[in-house]
């Protein structure tokens, strides 16, 4: 049975060509998703929370990117979060791979393996 992915991905970001490179590798029917160009919804990053398994979306965040200090988001209630990463894109980390109904974050890369 073949595997199918969605891939959260950033071109500019070496993790992230790294993560699609090992998909490709794997022979792994890939969507990919430019979430910097097609922010994924509320509802969307929701599911992701719920698919990586963690308790906080704070947890899939770039909480060393200047915009997250900038917006104050560091006492921020989930909802919170989740609004500011649907309307500021680049404070998801990246990359994000779906498979199934789970998901990882590749960082480090072996995250997304596991999933396979």
């Amino acid at each position: 049975m073949s595997k199918n992915a969605i891939l959260y991905h950033n071109p500019r970001c070496s993790k992230s060509r790294a993560a699609l490179t090992l998909l490709q590798l794997r022979d792994i029917k890939t969507q990919i998703i430019d979430y910097q160009a097609n922010p994924p919804s509320a509802d969307t990053l929701r599911t992701l929370v719920r698919q990586l398994g963690i308790d906080s979306p704070r947890a899939m965040m770039r909480t060393k990117e200047a915009l997250y200090a900038e917006l104050n988001l560091s006492e921020a209630d989930d909802e919170a979060l989740i609004a500011a990463m649907a309307a500021h894109p680049k404070l998801i980390e990246r990359p994000i791979a779906v498979i199934g109904d789970k998901a990882a974050i590749g960082r480090p890369l072996e995250n997304i393996e596991a999933l396979l």
